[in-house]
């Protein structure tokens, strides 16, 4: 309902550093790896739109490690295999940010988006009503996904 109303949350440090910390049902954490994690965004462009985030802070694709790189491909691959099995997703938007300037909202942690799309997805509300329309709570979104993610 924040994302709706068009309120902010005061920012205190790194949202992506302090979500792994949260509590299980207040965290969106749908997945945890080793060396990166998946978490639901905030504001979803659509629902189940996925953040495959490293734990370590590190604004830049290219200081990834190997192992954190193949980790986050495979968390990748993950999570359009269970949003296809729990939401029959069409096809998917993938991509990084790199850099404000490029319209990261959070430059500094690294985080890849994963966002479900189905045809006929877009409509007329966020442009006239600078809103969107999610049939899901994000609650709910986590807890179908969690259940659908393998161990």
């Amino acid at each position: 309902m924040t994302y709706i109303a068009g309120q902010e949350h005061p920012a205190e440090g790194c949202a992506f550093c302090q979500a792994p910390e949260l509590p299980e049902p207040d965290s969106l954490v749908v997945a945890r790896g080793t060396l990166v994690y998946a978490v639901l965004n905030l504001y979803p462009y659509n629902p189940g739109h996925l953040l495959i985030c490293p734990y370590r802070h590190l604004p830049d694709y290219t200081g990834l490690t190997v192992e954190e790189t193949a980790e986050l491909a495979a968390f990748t691959q993950t999570a359009m295999r269970v949003i296809r099995a729990t939401s029959s997703a069409h096809g998917f938007n993938i991509g990084m940010n790199q850099g404000a300037i490029a319209g990261a909202g959070i430059a500094a942690h690294l985080h890849q988006h994963v966002v479900p799309r189905w045809g006929g997805d877009a409509n007329f509300m966020p442009i006239v009503g600078r809103t969107k329309i999610l049939p899901q709570l994000l609650t709910e979104t986590r807890d179908l996904l969690t259940a659908a993610w393998p161990t």
